[in-house]
């Protein structure tokens, strides 16, 4: 029985993998400074959860099989330098993920945006179809209990592959380490600038990924993002490179049907259509036809807090989404326009990640909101309190987006104010974020909207 201890186990990607380890009958034990919800309540519910917060060097002993280290560590934590010291193997989860699944057939999915969505869209058609396979994914989905699902006996494992660090003493991005039988690359779009200073250094990371895969392997990429076909033309893997692109189709009443055969979906917008047709192409090479793929597909809801929808009444929408970089921002924005042409927008996005408070990365997001009828940036003031970066102005807001009409707020409550002196008839709101605007209860925003 294989005794595993996981220094930071409260991380979003490293709990699942305890609870995944767990449920294989490993022993396993864990440590952290703080951990919030729902990683507390869901560690508690399988035995997992420290007894008491914080590091300690009597959690590591020579009867550990392995350790696994998180993000949320630093290369000074106690517990890591005494499992360094007594030699014992230290594993980052992304590494140890690749140990597990090694005699496996991987399938990799790396890019800037849609890994999720792309993802959840293989693994929804494998559920459908009662194929087993093992999984690590960015997101509850609907139907899966976990976010990590790692066994003895699924022949393959679908991988959403990050390209941030693997841990802080392994600086390599996540997705070199898992050398794919079968990758996806949906696109290029700076991010992460604390760690990629350049564009051209986050580039190059693609590139390295593509290198990663396993000879005779296979990339499937999206042909319309002109820097990654550029990547991939270059390249001399010997691999197949197999592009994809938006498939046929329409949009009737705010719904959007596959063509020739008119397949309804429940997602929408050309960012997701072309997320379906990665996911078409790597469920292709899994032995799924492609009729088979359009029957399943069509019960797909889509991944969590992608283009939620917390609201639908009579001609309004409220949609909750996950996107905080320029690129996913735009393209969600063009998606529920496009959607429903009628209907005004109201788009609200919420910036806090290390790379939007950039001043200099800022001014990536230019046009990126000029279709919305309204433009709302917010940002929590106590964010570059906690960030300790000097704060925005509405005016340095509005000319890195070169957008003189947008709004910006930094107070949760006045945000809240605006939002119900609105009138939201014939009028969608997209909320996005990849935090929680300031604690608000969006769901409950939405319903007040209403009224």
């Amino acid at each position: 029985m294989k005794r595993i201890h996981f220094i930071a186990i409260g991380g979003s990607a490293m709990h699942n993998l305890a609870i995944a380890l767990h449920k294989k009958g490993y022993v396993v034990t864990g440590s952290d400074d703080v951990i919030f919800e729902p990683s507390s309540s869901r560690l508690g519910s399988y035995g997992l959860l420290p007894a008491s917060m914080g590091w300690n060097e009597g959690n590591i002993s020579a009867d550990l099989d392995a350790v696994i280290l998180g993000m949320h560590a630093f290369d000074d934590n106690p517990e890591l330098v005494k499992a360094r010291a007594m030699g014992l193997k230290i594993y980052s989860y992304p590494e140890y993920i690749y140990e597990q699944s090694k005699d496996k057939l991987r399938v990799v999915i790396g890019g800037s945006h849609g890994k999720t969505t792309i993802t959840s869209m293989i693994l929804h058609v494998l559920n459908f179809y009662h194929r087993d396979f093992d999984y690590l994914v960015g997101a509850q989905l609907e139907g899966f209990d976990t976010m990590v699902k790692i066994t003895e006996e699924a022949p393959l494992i679908i991988i959403e592959g990050d390209e941030y660090l693997a841990s802080a003493i392994d600086r390599r991005p996540k997705f070199h380490l898992y050398k794919a039988n079968i990758a996806v690359i949906s696109g290029i779009a700076w991010d992460h600038i604390n760690v990629f200073p350049t564009f051209e250094n986050y580039i190059h990371q693609f590139d390295v990924f593509i290198k990663t895969i396993e000879p005779n392997g296979k990339l499937i990429y999206c042909e319309t993002d002109s820097v990654l076909a550029e990547l991939v033309a270059k390249s001399d893997a010997k691999i197949e490179k197999i592009p994809y692109n938006v498939p046929e189709h329409e949009i009737k009443d705010g719904v959007t049907y596959l063509l020739p055969e008119e397949i309804s979906l429940n997602v929408f917008g050309d960012h997701n259509l072309m997320n379906l047709s990665a996911a078409k192409l790597v469920c292709g090479q899994l032995g799924i036809t492609a009729a088979d793929f359009q029957l399943a597909i069509a019960t797909f809801k889509g991944a969590s807090k992608r283009l939620e929808l917390l609201l639908s009444e009579k001609n309004t929408n409220v949609y909750k989404d996950f996107a905080h970089s320029p690129s996913k921002l735009k393209a969600t924005i063009d998606a529920v326009k496009s959607q429903f042409v009628a209907r005004k927008l109201v788009a609200c996005i919420e910036l806090h990640t290390f790379s939007s408070l950039n001043k200099n990365f800022l001014l990536q997001y230019e046009h990126t909101m000029d279709i919305a009828d309204e433009a709302i940036v917010y940002i929590n003031e106590k964010t570059f309190q906690h960030k300790k970066i000097p704060p925005f102005s509405e005016l340095e807001v509005q000319s890195a987006f070169k957008n003189a009409k947008l709004r910006f707020f930094n107070d949760a409550l006045n945000f809240e104010k605006y939002l119900l002196s609105l009138s939201f008839n014939n009028t969608n709101l997209l909320l996005m974020s990849s935090g929680n605007f300031g604690g608000l209860d969006l769901v409950k925003l939405a319903q007040e909207l209403n009224k």
